[in-house]
């Protein structure tokens, strides 16, 4: 059985976590921070209006990447209904960290802190690496 295992954006693991993990695990984490990273971005960015959607259809599994075009869709239908403060929703959009934790070699789950105009979210992503490529097979956006 794999110990789970937390590493932090900035590259620094947590203390429990050096000296269980390897270089190479080590590494591993940083990427998959770095995916999480740019793919939680982009997936608050596509809500925001501010990027097209199939910019993630490599990264996105298509379940998730269609969740994400509905919620979009919503989002813009309602910012076009409401008054002001809707249409301030996902401005300016900030990841603040991203924590990941490997479940097994091949899947990994990440949380990020994302701030915007109006208010901080949490976002829950789960990785697995498939034919060596990582892919979103969930994402969670609060």
């Amino acid at each position: 059985m794999t110990a789970a295992t937390t590493l932090r954006s900035a590259g620094t693991p947590a203390p429990q976590a050096s000296q269980s993990m390897g270089l190479g695990a080590t590494e591993e984490a940083r990427e998959i921070c770095a995916i999480t990273r740019s793919t939680v971005q982009a997936a608050i960015e596509v809500l925001a209006g501010t990027r097209p959607i199939n910019q993630l259809a490599r990264r996105l599994d298509q379940r998730c990447l269609l969740a994400l075009q509905h919620r979009a869709c919503l989002t813009r239908r309602e910012a076009a209904r409401a008054p002001r403060k809707l249409g301030r929703l996902h401005r300016n959009p900030t990841v603040r960290s991203v924590r990941a934790c490997e479940i097994t070699p091949d899947i990994y789950e990440a949380s990020a802190v994302v701030i915007d105009e109006l208010r901080a979210r949490a976002v829950a992503v789960r990785l697995e690496r498939s034919k060596q490529v990582w892919r979103v097979t969930a994402l969670e956006i609060g």
